[in-house]
């Protein structure tokens, strides 16, 4: 009995990969052995930047408060200290967005919190 082999699976497999690869420059888009490499480098990249990505955008967001928040006298450890104390449950997301765009209601938060 001859051996049996599915290529249809890997075929698949091999297409999938390579469409993944399209738009990479020079053998990364068509051979097959580099294309699975860089994809697979990709993915790597792509898996650790959604963490990091969460990471800087906090890091832009407290970097907004404090900017805002010295703005009228305080720093930005004194100011969440006492967001937290006076139950505002604005996160800093929000908080930097209207540091940025709305700083009249920035304004109004940081006197009610003072």
């Amino acid at each position: 009995m001859p051996r049996s082999v599915n290529s249809v699976a890997s075929r698949a497999r091999r297409k999938k990969v390579m469409k993944q690869a399209k738009g990479y420059f020079g053998r990364r888009k068509n051979v097959w052995t580099v294309a699975k490499n860089a994809v697979e480098k990709a993915m790597v990249y792509a898996y650790r930047d959604r963490r990091t990505k969460k990471r800087n955008f906090r890091a832009l967001w407290i970097t907004r408060i404090n900017a805002g928040a010295r703005l009228h006298g305080m720093s930005y450890s004194e100011f969440m200290g006492k967001v937290k104390a006076n139950g505002i449950e604005l996160n800093r997301k929000v908080l930097a967005d209207l540091a940025m765009n709305h700083p009249e209601a920035f304004k109004a938060i940081v006197e009610k919190v003072k």
